[in-house]
């Protein structure tokens, strides 16, 4: 193996492992939790469905505010930061994006539901 090919795979190995750090840190903090926690006490807590407008629609749980992940970073400003806020997507994947948003405007009560609502069971609001 040549000296630039080993160099090549030391950097390579320092930035697998810089993003594995910094993707660690971001989510330190964010409850992920399933639903029986999740729908504990939710009537007093900020509940927030990060999907598109149509898919809210469809349906969503009750309560839930639709504040669409394309619009998080401008609408998050209106959730308070003395309360819980509790986030839900599809299936549990984008909702992280929307907690280190929050983290970031100073929330510290933040929870997100694991798998989403593609596998809740409680109650739904659907139109």
């Amino acid at each position: 193996m040549s000296t630039t090919t080993i160099i090549l795979l030391i950097v390579l190995a320092v930035l697998i492992v810089l993003f594995i750090i910094n993707a660690v840190l971001s989510v330190r903090g964010v409850n992920i939790v399933g639903e029986e926690e999740f729908s504990r006490n939710l009537r007093k807590v900020q509940l927030v469905d990060l999907r598109e407008k149509d898919s809210y629609k469809h349906g969503h749980i009750l309560g839930a505010r639709n504040i669409p992940l394309s619009t998080f970073n401008t609408r998050a400003k209106s959730l308070r930061t003395d309360q819980p806020v509790h986030l839900y997507d599809q299936n549990g994947r984008t909702a992280l994006r929307a907690a280190r948003i929050l983290k970031k405007q100073g929330h510290k009560d933040i929870y997100v539901l694991k798998s989403g609502i593609a596998k809740w069971t409680g109650k739904i609001n659907s139109k």
